[in-house]
């Protein structure tokens, strides 16, 4: 490996550099966004049974807002609730919009990643072409350098595309997650709303 990022050149490094930080955000991404984190699954039941049985108090609603990101939309709907039904649901979207913000953290580092990697692996290809063309003297090529040039090139494009695919396929993959979690929990707060307005059924 070392000597691969030997004959690679200097400008590896800062394509090794964007893979371990491209590598600790998905590792991290992928433990902060996990369903049963985000929306667990009895919480809605559980808040509707308390709802029903005896009322919310501002310390219960408090402490849901803390539990998880549905805890915080489900809050944001239960601090308007002697309000009406569009103020209710004009709480539950501020607070999607909060939550989904959060959710976001770190995704546009990891989607800038994914563009630049293949900029700075064209830019370790120029410098490639560089050594290539100084490997050109009147007396004829240097063989070691011509090689050198071609490594830099080679290796740093390579590395580039390998660290951007990746990082792209991620970025995608945690922006659906986080879409679709925003919408599932906007969707478990809005039965809420019914189910306090008398429109359903718990």
């Amino acid at each position: 490996m070392f000597a691969i990022i030997q004959a690679a050149g200097w400008p590896i490094w800062f394509l090794l550099l964007a893979s371990v930080i491209a590598v600790a955000l998905i590792i991290e991404r992928s433990i902060s966004l996990r369903a049963g984190k985000i929306i667990p699954p009895t919480l809605l039941d559980q808040v509707v049974g308390v709802y029903q049985r005896q009322g919310l108090s501002p310390e219960v609603i408090e402490r849901l807002s803390k539990d998880s990101p549905l805890g915080a939309v489900l809050a944001a709907a239960l601090r308007n609730l002697k309000s009406s039904r569009y103020v209710m649901k004009e709480a539950i979207e501020e607070a999607g919009r909060s939550v989904a913000h959060d959710l976001e953290r770190f995704l546009t580092t990891l989607g800038t990643i994914a563009t630049a990697a293949p900029l700075l692996g064209l830019f370790g290809t120029v410098i490639g072409m560089i050594e290539i063309f100084g490997s050109q003297s009147p007396t004829g090529t240097n063989p070691q350098q011509l090689a050198h040039g071609i490594s830099i090139a080679l290796y740093n494009t390579a590395f580039g595309i390998g660290i951007a695919i990746p990082s792209l396929i991620f970025y995608r993959h945690f922006r659906n997650k986080v879409d679709t979690f925003v919408v599932e929990m906007e969707q478990r707060a809005g039965k809420l709303v019914d189910i306090v307005h008398g429109e359903r059924s718990a």
